[in-house]
């Protein structure tokens, strides 16, 4: 059971701190909506899923690297600014693969 409020704390705390969370949450929220408005089928939901968990899941992670570093050090050192800057390249990797996984299944059904 503590997992479970570990995690709620997790969620709660990433709600309050990181801002782009929270946008790509309700952007999930949206293509979830498009997806039943469109009615997509039952693969193309689970592409759509699998894209949003992991852009959830990488701007969890990348949030964890934030705050782990802070605490390890306030002062400028390279070597936490490129533990920092890959965080967020792989949020940003993973929120372009997730894009075009929309546009692929999104565009037949808008250009019906």
């Amino acid at each position: 059971m503590n997992r479970f409020k570990y995690a709620l704390q997790g969620i709660l705390t990433l709600l309050k701190k990181d801002h782009k969370f929270l946008l790509h949450l309700i952007i999930a929220i949206i293509v979830m909506f498009c997806g039943f408005i469109f009615n997509i089928t039952i693969t193309e939901w689970f592409f759509i899923i699998f894209a949003i968990g992991l852009v959830l899941a990488f701007e969890a992670i990348n949030t964890a690297v934030e705050l782990v570093v802070d605490l390890v050090t306030s002062d400028y050192h390279i070597l936490a600014k490129n533990a920092k800057d890959i965080a967020a390249f792989s949020v940003c990797l993973v929120s372009i693969v997730a894009f075009i996984i929309g546009i692929i299944i999104f565009c037949p059904y808008i250009f019906k």
